[in-house]
C-alpha cells in the first residue's frame, strides 16, 4: 500500500464559484489554462487512468491552490471553504477504495469562521487534517491571531499541512517589478517552506505546543540541506557573539525543525530524499507526489516518486513506514 497525502484536486461546483467570486485582478484565463493541460486536476476518470497504473496507491486530497484568501472576500471565502469541503467528503465516501481522506480547505482570512469550519470538517465530515499556506495575505505562519488554530489541531491530534506560496508578482530584486524565469515557485516556494518552518520555530510555537503535528511540502524545502549553516549560525552568535536570536526555547532551532514531517514531492530526486532522511530519518517522512502538476498531467510524478523512494538506501521496514505507515499513524487512517 502507497498513501499519497499531498495529492491536489479542483471540484466542480467550488471551481465554478471560486471563479464567479474572485476578486478584481484574478487570472481566471491562466486558471483555465492550468485546467487544460493538467484534466486529472477536474477529470475524475482522467485521475482514475492515472491510478489504474498503479493499484496500490490511495489518496487523500486537497485543494489545489490559489489559497482561498488571496483571490476571494473573507464572506466569500467561507461559503467557498464549505463547499470545497463538503465535495472532497463527498469523494471520499463515494470512492474508498481511491481515496482514503481530505484535508479541510479554509478561510484563512477570516480566524473565527477557520476556527468554525475546521470544528465541521473534523467532526462531521470526518476530515484528516487542514491545509495552510506559508502565508497568509502576507501575515506570518506564526502570528498570535493563528495560536487558536494550533491550539485546536493540538487537541484534535491531527496534522497541519503547510503548502508554500509566493506570486510572480514578488520580484527577485527590488528594482524589479515581476520574478523572472520562475524563480518564484522554483526556488521561491523551497524558501518559503524553510522560512515558515524558522518561524514556527524559532516563534516557541513548537515550545508551547510540543505535540502538534505540521507536515511541509517537497521534502522541508531547503531545512534538511542547510542543517549545518543553521545550527553552525546558531552555535556562532552563542558561543562568539554571547546573544541568541529567541531566549524562551529550551532546546536548539535544529532540534525543533526535526518535529516537522517532510514529504517525498521531490520529484524523483532520490539524493534529495537521502538527504531530508540524513536529517529527521524515516519517523518524519511521508509520501506525497504533488498530483497532477506535471509534464504528463501526473503519471511523471507518481511514477517517478515511487521511483525516487524504492532507490533510498535505506531498510525495507523504513520504506515502508515512508510509503504507508507514517501516514496511517498521522492522520490516524482507517485502512
Amino acid at each position: 500500500m502507497i498513501i499519497d497525502v499531498f495529492c491536489h484536486i479542483l471540484t466542480p461546483k467550488y471551481l465554478e464559484k471560486r471563479n464567479q467570486k474572485a476578486i478584481d485582478g484574478w487570472n481566471e484565463k491562466k486558471s483555465s489554462k492550468y485546467i487544460e493541460v493538467l484534466p486529472a486536476l477536474v477529470d475524475l476518470e482522467a485521475r482514475f487512468r492515472i491510478m489504474d497504473q498503479y493499484p496500490d496507491v490511495l489518496q487523500v486530497l486537497s485543494m489545489a491552490t490559489p489559497a482561498l484568501e488571496t483571490m476571494t472576500k473573507p464572506e466569500d471565502a467561507v461559503d467557498l471553504a464549505k463547499i470545497a469541503n463538503d465535495e472532497m467528503a463527498e469523494l471520499v465516501m463515494k470512492y474508498p477504495e481511491r481515496f482514503v481522506g481530505a484535508i479541510a480547505c479554509l478561510p484563512w482570512n477570516d480566524i473565527d469562521a477557520t476556527l468554525v469550519e475546521i470544528d465541521r470538517a473534523v467532526k462531521d465530515l470526518k476530515f484528516r487534517g487542514i491545509h495552510i499556506c506559508t502565508d497568509i495575505n502576507g501575515m506570518a505562519i506564526d502570528s498570535p491571531e493563528l495560536l487558536p488554530v494550533y491550539e485546536k489541531m493540538v487537541e484534535y491530534d491531527l496534522p497541519v499541512f503547510i503548502h508554500p506560496q509566493r506570486a510572480a508578482t514578488i520580484p527577485d530584486y527590488k528594482d524589479e517589478e515581476i520574478s523572472e524565469y520562475g524563480i518564484w515557485t522554483k526556488i521561491g516556494w523551497p524558501h518559503e517552506t524553510s522560512k515558515a518552518m524558522i518561524r514556527l520555530s524559532g516563534s516557541g510555537i513548537l515550545e508551547k505546543f510540543p505535540t502538534i503535528k505540521f507536515v511541509t511540502h517537497h521534502a522541508g524545502g531547503t531545512i534538511p540541506f542547510l542543517e549545518h549553516r543553521i545550527s553552525g549560525g546558531e552555535d556562532f552568535n552563542e558561543m562568539r557573539m554571547g546573544y541568541r536570536y529567541k531566549n524562551h526555547l529550551t532546546k536548539k532551532l535544529t532540534d525543533y525543525l526535526r518535529m516537522f514531517y517532510n514529504d517525498t514531492a521531490v520529484y524523483g530526486n532520490t539524493a534529495a530524499l537521502m538527504c531530508t532522511y540524513a536529517f529527521c530519518g524515516a519517523d518524519q517522512m511521508i509520501f506525497a507526489t504533488d498530483l497532477p502538476f506535471d509534464s504528463q498531467g501526473g503519471y511523471r510524478y507518481l511514477r517517478e516518486t515511487i521511483r525516487s523512494v524504492n532507490e533510498m538506501t535505506i531498510t525495507d521496514s523504513e520504506r515502508k513506514k515512508i510509503f504507508s505507515e507514517n501516514a496511517i499513524k498521522l492522520l490516524r487512517l482507517a485502512v
